[in-house]
């Protein structure tokens, strides 16, 4: 049997604000209805927050609400959809697999200015890397 979690104790365990909570709540995002006590308090169990934690991944990877929304009603669904939910799984990981490929780049990017500024200030010739085009020979890799 899981433990009784309360809205507060569930927002400090995912990190998620209450206001947060209700939204996903309202927005049909959670996996199962919540369930309330008699005197209307929301009640979570283990299972609700482990699904809250899996959502907090898909948002911070960029999935959509509505996405989120559209696989939760496939869960929902149960059994016989299992082949929407993972073309729903691929798509949004091969968003990701582009994001890394671009978030690489601009990485390799980065490495190599601080390679210039850390080969300059080595150099002593730190002054020259904030020197407009028309004022500076040097070629584009000495330039900020």
């Amino acid at each position: 049997m899981t433990a009784d979690l309360s809205i507060g104790q569930v927002s400090e365990r995912t990190g998620l604000s209450v206001h947060a909570l209700r939204f996903y709540e309202r927005e049909g995002i959670l996996a199962e209805p919540v369930r309330r006590e008699t005197n209307g308090r929301r009640v979570y169990s283990e299972d609700d927050v482990d699904w809250l934690e899996m959502c907090i991944k898909f948002r911070s990877s960029g999935m959509p609400l509505e996405t989120i929304r559209k696989y939760t009603e496939l869960i929902r669904q149960g059994p016989g959809n299992e082949q929407a939910r993972l073309d729903l799984l691929r798509s949004h990981q091969e968003h990701v697999a582009a994001q890394i490929e671009e978030l690489t780049e601009c990485l390799r990017v980065i490495t190599y200015k601080v390679d210039i500024y850390t080969d300059h200030l080595n150099r002593g010739t730190a002054d020259t890397l904030w020197v407009g085009p028309s004022t500076n020979a040097n070629s584009c890799e000495e330039s900020a």
